[in-house]
């Protein structure tokens, strides 16, 4: 009898400390890596150090699962929007600005921006980060072994009313050999009335040509976003690939009233990725992918001492990617497979109820989350030529979803799922 009443306070406890899996709220939409800056010179020399529109979170208070620090809103931006940006952290949390709930993160291993604009005043401030423990999306995350409570880099931000939010591109070859790339600005209002801002821009070429230079107005009612595009000539010799691995420059500011609010600057690489009976094409032209399987934090050094190994192409673990790596296979000619952070191999395979999440429809809003920040986090890199839909993760309608919502953005690289059976959401690409 007593063996049998432990036996059920066991699971009576075991119940108490499970956890239901909550939905992401109060999140940004994801997008890449963007840093604001006050001035162009700012903005050409200092991409990771403080500024007046940017601060560095360095000196948290941990207790437990609990970390907490103080920062200062200045003058300065009064009248625009404040975001606090955090790399990742070991499991889901929720975000609190003077002790007022801002945001819940169920995917923390992609970078997430909060707009905690209503919630801060003028001065001190303070901020919490609170781990869910257990966190309730394990199941997707078989990677992990009971992590400690952790939190990456993270930062408070300015930017102005109507701000940039996001870049992308998208490259065409032209039939004598040279390419045609179209830059896209995303571009937010939180204004509550319309409101119009000029989109200055500037590409440069390793050499300092420029290759596009000019303006786009755009207005926006309340609350809106949308894109505004322009279109470049890019020579087949200016192209990247792993022999010339070319990053050109694109300076970004806007400007409203007359008086200019942000500045941005980042490198962009601009090749095709396209795969035809499975074989892969980097600008027209066929590529052997000699892949090595690697943690998603590896270090630039781990990965040029695999590459003089004779592996070209790094397919990343799940988890919080690194965006150095990305950065270094940017400039040296490596591929990158990107890879959402699920694994849930100790869930089994099995596709019955209480079996694997891949085919539990409970999950579907988790699935296409991760998936999702794994593509828009890493799109911008040229480095980048597929992405993976998950790891050891059964299949079933979880990933068919993912699959089929990853290709609205109708970009040519390959979404794979090797360990799907063969089914029909994995793009075969020859793998070595």
């Amino acid at each position: 009898m007593r063996t049998i009443l432990s036996i059920l306070t066991i699971f009576s406890l075991c119940g108490i400390q499970a956890q239901e899996y909550t939905p992401s709220q109060g999140l940004e939409a994801p997008r890449g890596a963007l840093t604001v800056h006050p001035t162009e010179t700012s903005a050409e020399t200092a991409a990771e150090a403080d500024n007046r529109y940017m601060t560095r979170l360095n000196n948290w208070e941990q207790n437990g699962g609990e970390f907490a620090t103080e920062f200062t809103v200045p003058f300065a931006w009064i009248n625009r929007q404040v975001f606090f940006c955090l790399d990742q952290a070991s499991g889901d949390y929720e975000v609190r600005i003077n002790g007022r709930t801002a945001a819940y993160n169920a995917d923390a291993n992609a970078p997430a921006s909060i707009n905690i604009t209503k919630l801060v005043e003028e001065g001190r401030n303070r901020i919490e980060v609170i781990l869910a423990q257990p966190s309730p999306t394990a199941p997707l995350e078989s990677w992990k072994e009971n992590p400690a409570p952790a939190i990456g880099r993270a930062c408070v931000m300015s930017q102005p009313t109507m701000h940039i939010r996001d870049v992308a591109v998208r490259t065409r070859l032209s039939e004598d050999g040279d390419a045609t790339t179209e830059v896209a600005i995303v571009v937010k209002s939180d204004a509550l009335n319309p409101r119009t801002s000029r989109i200055c821009y500037d590409l440069f070429s390793p050499t300092g040509l420029n290759a596009a230079t000019g303006y786009k107005e755009i207005t926006l009612d309340m609350r809106r976003e949308d894109t505004v595009r322009f279109v470049a000539r890019i020579p087949k010799d200016s192209l990247w690939a792993p022999e010339s691995p070319t990053l050109y420059t694109l300076k970004l500011k806007t400007q409203y009233e007359g008086r200019f609010e942000e500045y941005m600057q980042m490198p962009l690489g601009f090749r095709t990725a396209t795969v035809e009976k499975q074989q892969l094409s980097i600008n027209g032209e066929p590529r052997t992918l000699r892949v090595r399987e690697v943690p998603a934090n590896s270090s630039p050094a781990e990965i040029k001492a695999m590459h003089a190994e004779g592996y070209n192409t790094f397919k990343l673990l799940p988890g919080p990617v690194s965006e150095p790596l990305l950065d270094s296979c940017d400039r040296w000619g490596l591929f990158v497979i990107a890879q959402a952070p699920i694994d849930t191999r100790r869930s089994g395979d099995s596709r019955r109820i209480g079996g694997n999440p891949s085919n539990d429809p409970q999950w579907e809003s988790a699935y296409i989350e991760r998936t999702a920040n794994s593509y828009h986090t890493t799109k911008r890199h040229p480095s980048v030529i597929a992405f993976s839909l998950a790891r050891q993760s059964s299949n079933g309608i979880n990933l068919y979803e993912s699959y089929l919502n990853l290709k609205r953005f109708e970009d040519s690289r390959p979404l794979i799922y090797p360990d799907g059976g063969g089914e029909w959401n994995n793009d075969p690409l020859q793998l070595e």
